[in-house]
Formats: C-alpha cells, structure tokens, sequence
C-alpha cells in the first residue's frame, strides 16, 4: 500500500511547520503550497490523496481552490480539509459548497485532526 499524500495549504509559516511535522510524524508523504497559486499548481502536477486548505490567503482563496480541484475529473478521489480561522456558520457552509469534505475552524486539536486525516484516508483507501 502507497504511503497517502498529503498537501499543505496555508500562507502561516508556522502552521506550516507544525502541521508538516505533525503529518510527517504520522507517517504520510507532505507537499506545501504557501498560498492558492502554488496550491493549483501542485494540484495539477501530483495526485494528492489529501489537501489541508486554510481559506484566507492573499491571491487565490480556499474555496477557489477547492472549486478548481473539484472541476478536475483526475483529481475526483481527493480529500478536501478546510482549516480555517472563519468559522461563521455562512463560511462553514460555503465550504461544503465548493466541496469540502470536512470543514475544521482554527484553533483546532492535532489530536482531532489527525483521527479526521485517518478516517478520510480510510475511506478514500
């Protein structure tokens, strides 16, 4: 069984690094996109299994991304997480919308989202 694959989206450095440590500690291959530019990028050259998206970065959104990954027939066994510091019932709703598969709002506990990445993955497996 391949290792499951995992793309970071997020313009915080430091979430970044803890959830790249946190994820590699775990046992999963990690990529890093710091914002929705590199995230598509990425998106269009590797068959991520699973992508943690922040929304709020300063070119391309979230969501976007979410929407372009979507719209991408090769790319339908992607898992999306948003990690978001908007948690406002609209936003949460919005994520569902563009096709989240989960939405978690910041802060959040390693612990909860690793148990979210495992069941995701289990069920993409």
């Amino acid at each position: 069984m391949k290792t499951p694959h995992i793309l970071i989206v997020d313009d915080e450095p430091n979430i970044v690094m803890s959830l790249e440590f946190l994820m590699r500690k775990n046992g999963y291959q990690v990529g890093i996109a710091r914002n929705g530019t590199e995230a598509l990028a990425a998106i269009a050259q590797t068959p991520y299994d699973l992508v943690l998206l922040d929304i709020m970065m300063p070119d391309v959104d979230g969501y976007q991304v979410c929407r372009e990954l979507r719209q991408r027939p090769d790319r339908a066994g992607t898992k999306v997480i948003f990690l978001s510091a908007k948690s406002r019932e609209a936003d949460i709703k919005k994520g569902y919308e563009v096709g989240a598969d989960l939405y978690i709002p910041k802060p959040f506990s390693t612990r909860q989202l690793m148990e979210k990445v495992r069941e995701l993955l289990a069920l993409s497996a």
